[in-house]
């Protein structure tokens, strides 16, 4: 979904936050590897400033859930955010306050340091655009992409 915002180099699906070695997707929906899915945007600062970023990723989803997003639930779905630097945590810790103003205090998003982090498997990458009539992209990750036109329209590519 960050793929419409002008700036966005490069987004790549993957699973981070947990101990087994490479997982595979079917290892991580079983919870107990401790991975998180996620994922990994690459993007132009002076195109689109990082608290746009950031501020997208607390528009995706609701991060006042605990280890769920809608019917998708268990601790792969954890709202986290994965730091590389103490730059990073700081501009993330600042997101989630942020954030607070329109979602209140029930944020249960963590913020940790990023581990090894694996990419997913081929058929996850860019999944909305290579899967746009499948039920899951019209019912639940269409409605967020319009969302985020409408909501960070400067942003959005032509």
């Amino acid at each position: 979904m960050y793929r419409v915002l002008r700036g966005v180099t490069d987004v790549v699906s993957g699973y981070t936050g947990g101990d087994t070695p490479r997982p595979s997707y079917e290892a991580v929906c079983t919870g107990r590897t401790g991975h998180a899915e996620a994922i990994a945007v690459t993007f132009d600062p002076e195109v689109i400033p990082a608290s746009v970023i950031l501020d997208v990723f607390f528009t995706l989803h609701d991060p006042t859930q605990l280890n769920r997003q809608g019917a998708d639930m268990g601790t792969q779905y954890r709202s986290a955010m994965f730091y590389t630097d103490e730059e990073q945590k700081h501009l993330f810790e600042t997101s989630r306050t942020r954030a607070a103003e329109w979602w209140g205090e029930g944020i249960v998003t963590t913020i940790q340091p990023l581990g090894e982090y694996f990419v997913a498997e081929d058929h996850h990458q860019d999944f909305f655009a290579k899967n746009p009539g499948q039920g899951y992209c019209m019912a639940v990750a269409l409605p967020k992409v319009n969302k985020i036109r409408k909501s960070y329209a400067p942003y959005i590519l032509p």
